[in-house]
């Protein structure tokens, strides 16, 4: 679970140029989403605050004094200023150990207007014994005023990364086990984790389910209501649905997929019927 793959080279000169006091006091790291961006920026705490008691424990509970953490709550669709001015307050306290104060923003995307101008001047203005760690996923694009003031470190896996840090998680070789219906591109470790674990708590057979028989599964239990991790990747499900449907059996148009991606778009948009939709989904489509 500590060790880190994939991301050694950007982890290594970070933690050389802060051994030689060279390291920047504003850093991005951007990459895609579930890659192990956060856990790469905990990694390089652990070696700043070394010389605390209990350092590594308190950093991997985000408990750590001289450590403010930022990111979007469950229920907020942004960033609040409320977080940005906490975060101001906490710069301005004093240390522990006279120790350096690092803040820690993940998912920066979910900045607002107010809380990017906020944060914005506390990049302009820095209090010279604090540092930033601001973690951006990189289908999203973030103010290009923050990104100047930052320097910026891109973090990528490749296939074999992302097979290893699956199989490490599990202990065991999950990754080739699990079903190619739920192969893509797009896929992280993050996301692949939490689908076997999901699978494994809903008694699903990792190896043999095919992406229909996952649409019926999580339907019929009206998952996409009540479990977080459905309702969360529900976008991505439903575009793999029709990628494997369009591109591997040919059984659905592509004016079908425009009918329910427009149909979706709307739901989020104007916060309409779910269950509706997953009705009329598993009549059309899952039934034929």
């Amino acid at each position: 679970m500590n060790q880190l793959i994939g991301h050694e080279k950007i982890f290594n000169h970070l933690k050389n140029l802060y051994e030689f006091n060279n390291l920047p006091n504003k850093i991005i790291i951007n990459g895609k989403k579930g890659i192990g961006k956060f856990h790469l920026v905990k990694k390089l705490l652990k070696i700043i605050y070394k010389d605390i008691n209990n350092s590594e424990d308190l950093i991997e509970k985000m408990s750590h004094p001289n450590i403010f953490y930022i990111h979007k709550y469950l229920d907020k669709k942004f960033i609040d200023i409320s977080q940005i001015r906490e975060m101001i307050k906490f710069q301005n306290n004093s240390s522990f150990n006279n120790k350096i104060r690092s803040v820690v923003i993940d998912d920066l995307e979910f900045l607002n207007t107010n809380s990017s101008n906020a944060l914005l001047k506390s990049l302009e203005e820095p209090n010279n014994n604090v540092m930033f760690f601001l973690i951006n996923n990189s289908e999203y694009k973030i103010l290009e005023t923050i990104n100047s003031r930052c320097i910026e470190y891109k973090a990528l896996l490749n296939a074999n990364e992302i097979k290893d840090i699956v199989n490490n998680y599990f202990n065991e070789n999950m990754y080739d086990k699990l079903s190619k219906d739920f192969f893509c591109y797009y896929n992280s470790p993050s996301f692949l984790i939490s689908l076997i674990n999901y699978m494994n708590e809903n008694n699903i057979d990792i190896e043999n389910i095919t992406i229909n028989k996952f649409f019926f599964n999580f339907i019929n239990n009206k998952h996409y209501l009540k479990n977080s991790f459905i309702s969360v990747n529900l976008n991505y499900f439903i575009e793999l649905f029709f990628y494997k449907n369009i591109y591997s059996t040919g059984n659905i148009t592509y004016n079908i997929k425009d009918y329910f991606y427009k149909k979706f778009a709307d739901i989020k948009k104007y916060n309409l019927d779910l269950e509706t939709f997953f009705l009329e989904f598993e009549e059309k489509l899952l039934n034929e």
